[in-house]
């Protein structure tokens, strides 16, 4: 199942903190382009490095969450951000879920090093912060409905499901992947898990206004 949008009938605002991001991260992507593996290097998150200097590498906390590995890494993560983003964006407000995005993609950072911490790969992306905002949407629209590819066929699915089923893969992935992807690199499943359970926890400490609104179909 492909997911390719949801229901914003209920949508108040115009999510331009969504529409913010969604630009700041293709723009970052090309600056990497041309910038190369020194850049990437540069700008990513290094679990030794960071923990080696703390101070001095801080600002790759924040950088490697708008870097990716590829066009295609950049283009899923962004209609993940797309579908779901705005109707949590509307449900926050714009500076909350600045504060909100951002927290996530930290506690996804956090979370993946923990379980590499002397791992010399590069850590980019923004699928951490982005799997907080799924975090908080199964919260906010627990009867929201998404709209999926399957086939040739576009269908509604229970957004519990959709998003379900992508944070079950994760954790069977993040739990047979944790020693490999430290050394190798690979898909952070970890971070994943980290920001997903950040972006649930702090829908609640923000006041994310859950089960209020739905979203139908």
């Amino acid at each position: 199942m492909f997911p390719i949008g949801d229901d914003n009938t209920s949508r108040r605002t115009v999510p331009l903190v969504t529409f913010a991001l969604i630009t700041m991260n293709i723009l970052f992507f090309l600056v990497e382009m041309n910038g190369g593996d020194a850049f990437i290097m540069k700008w990513s998150f290094v679990p030794s490095r960071f923990l080696a200097n703390p101070i001095g590498d801080f600002p790759t906390l924040f950088t490697s969450m708008f870097m990716h590995a590829g066009w295609l890494h950049l283009g899923g993560n962004m209609l993940y951000l797309w579908i779901f983003g705005d109707n949590v964006e509307d449900r926050f407000g714009h500076a909350k879920f600045t504060i909100f995005y951002l927290l996530c993609g930290l506690g996804a950072t956090f979370a993946q090093l923990a379980f590499s911490l002397d791992s010399n790969i590069p850590n980019l992306g923004a699928s951490g912060a982005i799997a907080g905002v799924l975090g908080a949407y199964i919260l906010m629209f627990p009867q929201g409905r998404v709209r999926v590819l399957q086939g040739q066929r576009i269908i509604q699915v229970p957004a519990l499901i959709v998003i379900g089923l992508w944070i079950v893969l994760q954790l069977f992935s993040g739990i047979g992947s944790i020693s490999e992807t430290a050394d190798t690199g690979g898909v952070a499943y970890m971070a994943h898990i980290g920001g997903f359970v950040t972006g649930f926890a702090l829908t609640f400490l923000l006041g994310g206004n859950t089960g209020q609104r739905r979203l139908t179909s």
